[in-house]
């Protein structure tokens, strides 16, 4: 799964992926910077609840981004796969500015919205101009491959993770997220050993990167992003590791980012603030 071509005259949205459990009440700083750019007082937020199994998920957001200062924000509570064909609720992204996925469980953003209408709607958005934000699972989904699960710790090991199909707005990188707080370096290591070709991005809570259309990210919170380069990978024990085995991966390059600091995604190369 890709992101969708841009078409003559558009310009690519940003993609935004949260780490979860951000501010949200007081100084809500990445999702007043979400909100300025869809536009602020005149951005049109589509809200995704699906990940969540809480039946009020939506509506707390729509409450939340009202507060911010948004007038147009709506929840469509997809969870079912028939209810991806909507036709309200296709019109309801049209008219978007904004796309904001919510958290809770990435498998069932994969298996409700894969392949649907909406998924393909909101691939097609984004190559348009409009932002699309999601928080933890909704982080998880933003790539081609989705971390699903996987092991805690820091070290490597043959079953230390699980994927599946993402929505496809990024084919560059590998996102996990509650990084810090969740212990899950390990498993974003296994996931990266697997197609080296990418790059692992660990999202701490309270903090995302805004990815530009000239795939240059910035870090917004009050947290930290760990970016896995494996460019240079010289050895991974991968294809011999039995199921509990810990993994060999030499000549890594990782790289730690507070607030402020971008990386450029196609010249692998991070910057500090200013």
């Amino acid at each position: 799964m890709s992101p969708s071509p841009i078409k003559k005259g558009h310009t690519r949205g940003y993609v935004i992926p949260i780490g979860g459990a951000e501010e949200r009440t007081g100084s809500p700083r990445v999702l007043k910077r979400f909100v300025k750019l869809c536009g602020g007082k005149n951005a049109n937020i589509v809200i995704i609840p699906t990940a969540s199994n809480l039946p009020d998920t939506g509506d707390k957001y729509v409450e939340i981004f009202n507060k911010i200062g948004v007038d147009a924000a709506v929840s469509l509570p997809i969870n079912e796969r028939s209810e991806t064909e909507r036709q309200d609720y296709l019109d309801h992204l049209d008219q978007a500015t904004g796309i904001f996925i919510t958290g809770g469980n990435q498998l069932r953003l994969s298996t409700i919205l894969g392949g649907t209408e909406v998924a393909i709607k909101i691939r097609r958005l984004n190559a348009k101009g409009v932002h699309v934000a999601g928080t933890s699972a909704g982080a998880a989904i933003m790539p081609e491959h989705m971390i699903a699960g996987g092991s805690t710790g820091t070290v490597p090991s043959g079953d230390g993770v699980n994927l599946a199909p993402g929505l496809g707005l990024t084919n560059d990188l590998l996102i996990d997220q509650h990084f810090s707080q969740r212990d899950r370096l390990g498993r974003l290591l296994t996931a990266i050993s697997y197609n080296p070709f990418m790059l692992g991005v660990g999202i701490d809570e309270d903090t995302a990167i805004f990815i530009n259309p000239d795939q240059i990210f910035e870090v917004v919170g009050s947290g930290a992003v760990t970016v896995i380069d494996p460019v240079h990978l010289s050895y991974s024990s991968m294809s011999k590791a039995a199921k509990n085995d810990a993994l060999s991966m030499l000549d890594l390059k990782l790289h730690i980012l507070s607030k402020g600091c971008t990386f450029d995604i196609h010249e692998r190369k991070p910057f500090p603030p200013g």
